[in-house]
């Protein structure tokens, strides 16, 4: 049973693992007025909008007949779905968390948002169109997959992107590698972890995250870069090794993204602490050391040596 927690205090007490029975895109949705005066918790208009605290709150029972109901129409509505338009500005609607990032010695509470993964992780950019899509995904597993098993080799738990973790490579989800964490640790805040449990890879020591890894093959590098700053904009303090991944032919789109402005005016510039690995060299990199049995006696830092930064004077002054 998971054990992530949820207060402060205590791991939530009760939890139960669910399954859908009935998945509805919004457009076709039930909409509420058809349940006006047919279950006790929307007898009458006067309940639109709190609808008797039932639908408003976890762990409320409904009345075995509404629920039955309400199951009813859920798949009368999937067998002949009727399409309603619906707001888009509330399906892009974002929540918002509670962070305290320090400055200097003072904490200053804000509220940001985390952006959900690429709905298309190897949709296309007009640069890289002779790449086919499948290719591209499957390339994209198989450098998850080698960084997955060298982490677990130099000793390290490892973490998968949340939204990667059924995918496949030689026939293995990256989700059952060993070493592979089911949770990640409990010490951040809730904004922290769900960026965190976004990137592509992760290596973790105890409770402390070791190198991070961005691996970009067809899609947009800006948004692997995005999370990495975020991650250090919500906890400046963490000394994580960043690395992005990607094709050799990506070196220049690297470069000159990592140099943007909105990344090189921070206190620490993205482009000193987060380095490009090529393909080809981590691929190579990674040959010789299994050839030479080297797992066992490497640190994880070793790859700092192999990566490239792109931090020149300008960055540096």
């Amino acid at each position: 049973m998971a054990s992530r927690r949820i207060w402060k205090e205590q791991e939530f007490p009760v939890r139960f693992d669910v399954k859908p029975l009935v998945m509805l895109e919004p457009e076709h949705g039930v909409p509420m007025d058809e349940l006006q005066g047919r279950v006790k918790f929307y007898a009458a208009p006067k309940d639109k909008g709190k609808f008797q605290g039932i639908v408003r709150s976890s762990l409320n029972p409904i009345f075995q007949g509404d629920g039955d109901l309400i199951l009813s129409l859920l798949q009368a509505a999937e067998k002949n779905p009727v399409a309603r338009p619906v707001d888009p500005k509330k399906l892009a609607r974002k929540p918002f968390f509670k962070v305290e990032p320090k400055k200097g010695t003072r904490k200053q509470p804000t509220l940001v948002s985390v952006p959900e993964p690429d709905e298309s992780p190897g949709s296309v950019l007009a640069e890289m169109q002779e790449v086919s899509e499948p290719a591209a995904t499957t390339r994209h597993a198989e450098i998850q997959y080698q960084l997955l098993v060298l982490g677990s080799d130099l000793g390290l738990d490892v973490w998968v992107a949340r939204n990667d973790r059924g995918r496949r490579w030689n026939g293995v989800a990256l989700g059952t590698l060993p070493r592979m964490l089911d949770e990640l640790p409990t010490q951040f805040n809730e904004a922290t972890t769900r960026t965190i449990e976004l990137i592509d890879v992760l290596w973790l020591s105890g409770n402390s995250i070791v190198a991070a890894f961005e691996v970009e093959c067809t899609t947009s590098i800006y948004s692997g870069l995005l999370r990495m700053s975020d991650l250090m904009a919500l906890q400046p303090n963490l000394d994580i090794n960043l690395y992005l991944v990607a094709p050799d032919e990506r070196r220049d789109k690297v470069e000159q993204e990592l140099l943007r402005p909105t990344f090189g005016l921070r206190e620490k510039p993205l482009a000193k602490i987060c380095g490009f690995l090529p393909f080809s060299v981590l691929c190579e990199k990674l040959d010789g050391i299994r050839k030479l049995g080297l797992s066992a006696s490497l640190k994880p830092t070793f790859l700092k040596t192999t990566a490239e930064f792109f931090a020149g004077e300008a960055a540096d002054s």
